[in-house]
């Protein structure tokens, strides 16, 4: 999606992510269209500085992420990384993956400000959980979204696995990845991995409105809000159960908690005084 306006007029330090900030808005675009936008090792260390960037800029009120061209991010793009020095040996290509795209993605999940993923055209692999981990996903009627990695013979990474249970549940998350299918726009919309699907040509408008209401919004309650909701689903099922006994048993030694019961039952509208 390319960006109008004083965005625009932003020079970027690098050519492959063009960054600008417009009207408190941090416009993050990956620009290398002629290869899907398969990020780089270079790519992904600039976008990470940039999301860290945002979070300690008190002008950067929302982030978009997108991307130039026919795809939003055709997955990784291992030709750009730095070349391996040695042989390599057991323990490498997990510290790969943590240092590399697991770090991605955690950047987006914890930058401080609501990020908006404008998804302009295919996001697969990593590029498919790129814009699975931001806050908000708005996608082209063109766009689909692959968990290619099944066909490469591949164990998902880039926290495909932490990020689709907890947005489509399990099952749902095992037929994406078990077959790899490509999946359509308005079909992730109906399993709830996107917010909002439009025409192509309407996809800049409206991820344009959603960053200015952002924007425009209370900056550190939005920031509060994120983390509180990503760790409600990070804490095991003991744990969950035994905070909601615990927040019960508090609330019923409360007297608007009595009176509800007591309305109940003597079947009455119960009164209550915040009590």
């Amino acid at each position: 999606m390319p960006v109008s306006g004083e965005a625009a007029q932003a020079a970027p330090r690098d050519a492959t992510v063009l960054h600008a900030l417009d009207g408190g808005v941090s416009w993050i675009t990956l620009n290398r269209p002629e290869a899907m936008n398969a990020v780089t090792w270079d790519q992904r260390e600039r976008i990470i500085a940039l999301l860290a960037d945002a979070s300690a800029d008190p002008d950067v009120r929302a982030v978009v992420l997108t991307a130039t061209g026919r795809g939003f991010c055709a997955g990784a793009d291992l030709r750009g990384a730095p070349a391996q020095a040695r042989e390599r040996v057991p323990g490498d290509v997990s510290r790969t993956i943590r240092l590399g795209a697991q770090r991605l993605i955690a950047a987006v999940l914890d930058c401080e400000k609501p990020v908006i993923a404008a998804v302009n055209g295919a996001a697969a692999g990593i590029g498919a959980h790129l814009a699975f981990a931001c806050d908000l996903v708005l996608a082209a009627d063109t766009a689909k979204f692959i968990e290619v990695f099944v066909r490469r013979g591949l164990v998902p990474d880039g926290g495909g696995a932490y990020l689709l249970p907890r947005l489509v549940g399990p099952q749902r998350a095992k037929e994406l990845m078990f077959f790899g299918d490509a999946l359509t726009a308005a079909d992730a919309e109906r399993m709830g991995l996107v917010n909002r699907t439009v025409p192509g040509g309407e996809l800049e408008a409206l991820t344009k409105e959603w960053a200015g209401r952002l924007s425009s919004g209370p900056t550190r309650a939005l920031a509060l809000t994120k983390q509180l909701v990503n760790a409600s689903l990070d804490g095991d099922r003991a744990a969950a159960f035994a905070a909601e006994a615990a927040a019960q048993e508090i609330n019923m030694t409360t007297r608007d908690a009595n009176e509800g019961v007591a309305a109940f039952v003597e079947r009455r509208p119960p009164t209550y005084e915040g009590r």
